[in-house]
C-alpha cells in the first residue's frame, strides 16, 4: 500500500521531467548548431555538443547582416500591437461585461465569426485595402493588421476577468461619487493585472512570430519583420543554418526578457482566463 503512491509520484515526476526534456530540446539544439564551426556542421555527424565552438555566426548576424534592423521592426509591430490591443480589449472587454446594450450578442458573434476564416483566404482582400492608403510595405500597416486579428480574442480574454470581479466593487465606488470610469481605472483595472498580463503575452507571441502577412504586405528589408528576415539566411542552392539559428537565439532574448517581467502575472492569469466567464 505504500509503495503505491510512491511509484506513483515517481511516474509523475518522471513523466514532467520527459516533457521539460521534449519542450526544451529544440531550444538547446538551437543553441547547439548556432555555436557550431561551419566546418564541423556536416562532417561531426550528430553529437550533442560540437567539439569546438565559436561566436562567428552570432559575429556576422550582428554586423554584417540586415538582422538589426529585422529585430528593430519586430520589436517595433510586437510591442505597438500588444498595448494597443491590450488597451483596446481591456474597454471593450469590460463594456461587454458590464453593460448590456442593443445588437451586444451580435456584435460577440461577429467577432466569434472573425476567428473562423484561414488568414491565407484574407491575405489579397487586406491587401487590396491597404494598397490605396499606403500602408503596404509598412509597419504601421502590420501594426493595423495585427491589431484586427488579435483584438477578439483579446476582447473574449479580458472579458472573462471582468466577468469574475464583483460589481459590488466599483458600484461601492460610484455610491462614494466616483464615476464609471475611474471606478473602471483605479479599481477594477488593478484587480485585472494578471488579465492584462496574459493578454499582452498573448498578443506579444503572436506579432513577434507572424510570418504570413509580414512576408505578403512587405517588400522591403528596411521593413521586413524578424520571420521574413530568418529567410534571407536561405538561399537557391543551401540554407546557412549555422548564422540562421545565431539568429534564432538572438530573437529569444525579447521574448524571455519580456515573458521574465510578466511572469509574476502570466500563470495566474491564463489559468484564471481559462476558467472564467
Amino acid at each position: 500500500m505504500r509503495a503505491k503512491p510512491v511509484l506513483l509520484t515517481v511516474a509523475h515526476r518522471l513523466a514532467i521531467l520527459a516533457y521539460v526534456v521534449f519542450a526544451l530540446f529544440p531550444l538547446f539544439w538551437l543553441l547547439k548548431v548556432s555555436l557550431t564551426p561551419n566546418d564541423l556542421l556536416y562532417t561531426e555527424g550528430v553529437r550533442m555538443w560540437p567539439s569546438r565552438i565559436t561566436f562567428d555566426h552570432f559575429a556576422f548576424v550582428l554586423k554584417h547582416s540586415d538582422f538589426p534592423i529585422f529585430f528593430r521592426n519586430s520589436l517595433i509591430v510586437a510591442g505597438s500591437t500588444s498595448v494597443v490591443v491590450t488597451i483596446l480589449a481591456s474597454l471593450s472587454g469590460y463594456a461587454l461585461s458590464r453593460f448590456t446594450f442593443k445588437g451586444k450578442y451580435w456584435i460577440v458573434g461577429l467577432m466569434l465569426l472573425t476567428q473562423m476564416f484561414p488568414l491565407v483566404m484574407l491575405v489579397a482582400p487586406i491587401f487590396k485595402i491597404l494598397s490605396p492608403l499606403g500602408l503596404t510595405n509598412s509597419l504601421t500597416g502590420l501594426v493595423i493588421v495585427y491589431t484586427a486579428f488579435n483584438l477578439p480574442f483579446a476582447t473574449f480574454l479580458m472579458q472573462s476577468f471582468f466577468d469574475g470581479i464583483p460589481k459590488d466593487l466599483e458600484e461601492a465606488a460610484m455610491i462614494d461619487g466616483a464615476t464609471q470610469f475611474i471606478a473602471f481605472r483605479q479599481i477594477i483595472l488593478p484587480l485585472t493585472l494578471p488579465g492584462i498580463a496574459a493578454t499582452l503575452g498573448f498578443v506579444f507571441t503572436a506579432a513577434w512570430s507572424e510570418l504570413l502577412f509580414a512576408l505578403m504586405l512587405i517588400s522591403s528589408n528596411s521593413a521586413s519583420t524578424f520571420p521574413v528576415g530568418l529567410l534571407t539566411f536561405v538561399s537557391k542552392f543551401s540554407v546557412d543554418f549555422g548564422q540562421m539559428m545565431a539568429a534564432g537565439v538572438l530573437a529569444l532574448i525579447p521574448a524571455c526578457i519580456f515573458f521574465l517581467l510578466i511572469q509574476r502575472y502570466l500563470v495566474q492569469g491564463l489559468t484564471a482566463g481559462a476558467v472564467k466567464g
